[in-house]
């Protein structure tokens, strides 16, 4: 499965602790974490330091409990899962509701900027931006974008802002100019391809929490990757909505299996609050 072997430690970790950790205040026993992660191809040393490395990065606190180390979700962690859980089961990957609205984002950086503008470049890509000419990027539905262009200390040189095409514009063919529809096509069809068989099979019952925890963790991946581009605008055959079908129709086929696997592998303990 070449899109599952590519997944990061730490987003199947997010994954993980979105799924188990929130909305519960309770912290999980890292040799928990270990054997779960263990079933789903990754190594005891890996899965360590991804603990340790998000503990650095605010995305995780420690709790002692005797001699077992637990960890727990922090504020920052919490707001990033908030935000995957509305993307994953809001949002979806379908935009059938677009009122016609775009946001537009022009930028004028002196020619020495290079790094500040690939920087600009990669946020606007991530938040679902396209390049409609060289310094005016366009993205659909109303983006605020004012944190992102703050953070990179780019605000006296980026204006932004809402739009609507003009009647006789060819929105589809903008579309199919401004991004790469070939593949995110070819990211939902993957998935397809990947997942559609445990529409049918199922799992041995120790099996289907690390296997979910990949189904999730990939879906995300992907659906963050896409823009949400008005689907009346789209091809009529983008696999976005029978992807979308086949992630939740396996999703609620190993989910029994996988809360009884929880319930037996994880150790959890009440959140204790912050000194």
């Amino acid at each position: 499965m070449t899109g599952e072997e590519s997944l990061r430690p730490q987003s199947l970790m997010l994954t993980f602790l979105g799924d188990q950790v929130l909305g519960r205040d309770v912290c999980v026993y890292s040799g928990s974490v270990i054997d779960v992660f263990a079933r789903a191809g990754i190594g005891e040393q890996a899965t360590r330091s991804t603990l340790t490395r998000m503990v650095g990065r605010g995305l995780l606190r420690r709790q002692r409990e005797g001699r077992r180390m637990y960890f727990g979700l922090t504020e920052r962690s919490e707001a990033v899962l908030r935000d995957g859980e509305r993307r994953i089961w809001q949002t979806g990957a379908v935009n059938r509701h677009w009122d016609g609205t775009w946001t537009l984002l022009g930028f004028s950086l002196p020619e020495s900027w290079q790094r500040q503008r690939h920087d600009l470049r990669s946020q606007l890509t991530w938040s679902g931006f396209g390049p409609l000419f060289n310094g005016l990027w366009i993205a659909p539905g109303e983006v605020d974008v004012s944190a992102l262009v703050a953070e990179l200390g780019l605000s006296a040189h980026v204006k932004v802002f809402r739009a609507h095409a003009d009647a006789g514009m060819d929105i589809g063919q903008m579309i199919e100019e401004t991004w790469e529809l070939s593949d995110l096509a070819a990211g939902y069809e993957g998935f397809v391809r990947r997942w559609q068989p445990w529409q049918e099979g199922l799992p041995e019952a120790d099996e289907a929490l690390a296997l979910r925890l990949r189904l999730q963790t990939e879906w995300l991946r992907i659906v963050r990757r896409d823009p949400r581009l008005p689907v009346k605008h789209l091809p009529d055959d983008w696999p976005a909505e029978r992807a979308e079908k086949t992630f939740r129709a396996v999703h609620e086929r190993l989910s029994p299996l996988a809360r009884d696997a929880s319930e037996r592998l994880l150790d959890l303990v009440p959140a204790r609050p912050q000194a």
